[in-house]
């Protein structure tokens, strides 16, 4: 599974999981971080862990594993980094405040 395929997957994964507002976008000509950026939004801290728990499991099941994640346990801004796709899933507040949308680009809005 590249890149894109893994990153579709992941996006319909999170709508299904009642992430709201999950947005793609193709970074990968403008950094070499990662190809893509998934970011998605949970109502509370509870919420963005559970739905970093469950992209974690969904990874598993196809053969990606997360190298590095950061701030799942506070639940209000949590990074999870498959190497060439990196999922951010922020609590309502810290979205508006931090707007990466802003930073790398409107990107694809996955509908539900």
């Amino acid at each position: 599974m590249n890149s894109l395929e893994f990153t579709d997957a992941l996006c319909r994964f999170l709508v299904e999981k009642k992430a709201e507002d999950v947005v793609k976008i193709a970074v990968g000509e403008k950094s070499i971080i990662a190809d893509y950026f998934i970011i998605a939004s949970g109502r509370s801290n509870t919420q963005v862990r559970a739905i970093c728990e469950h992209a974690d499991e969904f990874a598993s099941s196809v053969g990606r594993e997360v190298k590095q994640r950061e701030g799942v346990a506070e639940g209000r801004w949590a990074a999870l980094d498959f190497g060439d796709v990196v999922l951010h899933v922020f609590d309502d507040e810290n979205r508006l405040f931090y707007h990466l949308e802003r930073l790398w680009g409107e990107g694809e809005k996955v509908t539900d």
